[in-house]
Order: C-alpha cells, then structure tokens, then sequence
C-alpha cells in the first residue's frame, strides 16, 4: 500500500514538533531555572487545561480553583524547594470547591459538589503534582542526570513500542482500552526504555544501577501512564486530548507517561535515597 500524503505529512508534522519539543525539554533540563521552571508552568497549565476540557464532559469542574492552587503549587515548589509545602493547597482546594458549590446552591438552587471538588483535586494530583517534583528535581544534587534519563528512556520506550508494536504486534494488551496497543510492543518499549538507560549510564561513566531503575519505571509504569490516559480520552469521547503539538494531539497526550514516571522518580531519588 502506498501511503497518502497526508499520512507522509503528519509523519512529517509529528517528527518535527517531537524534535522541538525534544530540545526545548532537554534544553529547560541543562539550563535549570527560570527557564526550567518556565517551561514546566506551560506545560503543565496547557495540560491542566486540557484535563479540566475531559473532565467537564462528565460533569462540573472548578477551573478557577484547580488553575489558583495550580500555579501556587508550582511557585511554592519553586521557592521553598520543599514538596511539603503543596500539601495545604492540596487540602484547601477541594474545601474551597465545596464552599463555592454552597453559594451556587443557595443562590441558584443548584450544584455539583461531588463532580466538582472530586474533579478539581483529581487535576492537582494528576497534573500539577508531577511537574511539581520535576521542578524539584531539578535542584537535586543528580537533577540534571535524574530529568535527562527521566525524559530520555521514556521517549526511547514510546518510539520503539510504536516500532515494534506496528511491525511485529499481534497480541493486543488493552483493546478495550487502547485498540493498536500491543503485548509485543509493550516488551519493545521495555527494551528501549533499559537499552536507552544503559547507554546514559555508559556515556556519563556513572553508577549504572540508579540510571536503570529510573529506565525500567519508564519502561513499565510509564506505558501504564499512557494507557491510563487513553482510558480517560475514552470515556470522554475524544480522540486527542488537545491540538497543541501538531502530530501529536496535545500536551498531556505527550507526556501522559512522564506524569506517572516523575512521581516514581522523586518518590525513590527525592525521598527515599
């Protein structure tokens, strides 16, 4: 079969904005903050935006909240360099949906305390939490090497699971989830996202064992990411979750398995290390 054109130009689109968007990652993650920070407060306000979008097709969210608490989240972590600080915005933001939802009632006669407070949190643990911690990270004493092996072995494990999976995928992993994703392509993504961490480790001539860990999360957890993210696009009735990246959909379509990944990430080397 001879591929259409516009089959060749979202390739085309797609490889482009991957690789510009690839550099300005790698670029924020050498050249540390504000620019760091900067890239990571778009990134995440776009992907915020674009979760609240899916959540109000099922029901009423608090944008204003979820938005406020979302770049204080992000400045505290920015400042106080201490996560600990995000856990009263975290308690306060659901609380105040609720008091919002009080005088909606008594002023409209009307609702949706469930849906909305349970939504607006939903979009800081899901969205504003993981970029927190990258912010975070950055600062650590192996930031620079922690987010360069976070980004990298998570797009080594994308590419080649597409690869894989569109060659040699038969055995579908989540059809009622993902229909293209494979079992195939899901050990594919696995071996690119470990072969990715052991050339890093290579090339930096450091310890291997911390670059590895990070690899095999990327390679598992992250795919999971990725098919959580699907599952939620599902039940919204939506194809992409925006159209921002061109070939790509939009932001959190692109770093669904970078949300889960951050957290394993700064969980083992943030806290626990």
């Amino acid at each position: 079969m001879v591929p259409s054109s516009s089959s060749g130009n979202n390739l085309v689109a797609r490889s482009a904005s991957g690789i510009a968007l690839g550099l300005a990652v790698l670029g924020g993650i050498y050249l540390g903050n504000p620019y760091w920070f900067a890239l990571c407060f778009f990134i995440c306000m776009a992907s915020l935006a674009e979760f609240y979008r899916m959540i109000s097709k099922k029901g009423h969210v608090s944008r204003i909240v979820g938005f406020g608490a979302g770049i204080s989240s992000l400045f505290a972590a920015v400042y106080s360099n201490d996560p600990a600080v995000l856990l009263p915005l975290l308690a306060a933001s659901p609380v105040l949906v609720l008091f919002v939802e009080v005088a909606r009632k008594h002023v409209l006669g009307e609702s949706h305390g469930i849906t909305s407070s349970g939504g607006t949190a939903a979009g800081i643990l899901y969205i504003v939490l993981p970029w927190s911690f990258m912010v975070v990270l950055r600062d650590h004493t192996w930031g620079t090497y922690l987010l360069i092996t976070l980004f990298s072995c998570t797009w080594a494990c994308d590419v080649v699971a597409y690869l894989v999976g569109s060659r040699w995928g038969s055995m579908l992993l989540c059809p009622s989830v993902s229909p293209h994703k494979t079992l195939e392509g899901f050990i594919g993504g696995l071996a690119g996202s470990l072969l990715c961490g052991g050339a890093l480790a290579y090339y930096w001539g450091v310890a291997p064992l911390p670059i590895m860990i990070i690899a095999l999360f990327c390679g598992t957890f992250g795919q999971l990411g990725d098919l959580a993210e699907s599952l939620l696009k599902r039940e919204a009735g939506i194809k992409d979750s925006g159209d921002l990246i061109p070939g790509h959909g939009g932001m959190l379509d692109r770093f669904d398995s970078i949300l889960v990944n951050s957290v394993l990430v700064f969980v083992v080397f943030g806290v626990l290390w």
